[in-house]
């Protein structure tokens, strides 16, 4: 099984890290657990922090599409990508 934990961001480079630090990468009951933010259009190094925190999967926009727009990619992404579970948490916890 699966899971994935999806989190949108925009402009989340400074507090990203410490969310992430926060997730799991193991949880009881499943084979993997994977991260993907959507980046949705920031201007700051957002995916940079991302990547360099082990963020496994990104989803880009090249505008700001808002949260809604996000939430819809990402769950995209997240089937295409075979999860099984879909979490959906806040870059700032």
């Amino acid at each position: 099984m699966k899971l994935i934990i999806q989190i949108p961001c925009y402009n989340e480079a400074e507090t990203l890290a410490i969310t992430l630090k926060a997730l799991p990468r193991h949880v009881p009951g499943f084979d993997t657990v994977e991260w993907l933010i959507i980046d949705d259009g920031s201007t700051d190094e957002t995916v940079r922090v991302a990547l360099d925190n082990g963020v496994d999967h990104v989803v880009s926009h090249t505008r700001n599409q808002g949260l809604a727009r996000g939430f819809m990619n990402g769950l995209d992404a997240c089937l295409r990508l075979g999860s099984d579970v879909i979490v959906n948490t806040d870059a700032r916890i």
